[in-house]
């Protein structure tokens, strides 16, 4: 790709940006303080968190992988339904996969 091109690249990604940020402070209010639409933003982030894990735990590239992630976010879900501290998940976690890593073949 060469400069040019590169450059009308960002400053058409940048000027999309603005107008999508604009488009979302034109709402009006009324829309968005209707009480399904905060109950349904209240789980957006916890959607969109748990759809980039589960993509990160089982694919590698284009393919479906099962391996020592998906092991150590089993043993995280567990820890994280007992209440465990997040650094004991976080500890388990990555002690499960590790070993995983280790004794698979």
């Amino acid at each position: 790709m060469s400069g040019g091109a590169l450059w009308t690249v960002v400053l058409v990604a940048a000027a999309g940006c603005y107008a999508l940020k604009l488009a979302g402070l034109s709402v009006p209010a009324a829309w968005v303080e209707a009480p399904w639409v905060t109950r349904v933003v209240e789980f957006v982030p916890a959607a969109l968190l748990a759809a980039l894990v589960a993509v990160q735990a089982a694919t590698a590239g284009p393919a479906l992988v099962v391996d020592g992630r998906l092991a150590g976010l089993a043993v995280a879900a567990l820890a994280l339904a007992l209440r465990a501290p997040f650094v004991v998940v976080l500890l388990m976690a990555g002690a499960t996969g590790a070993l995983a890593h280790v004794l698979a073949p």
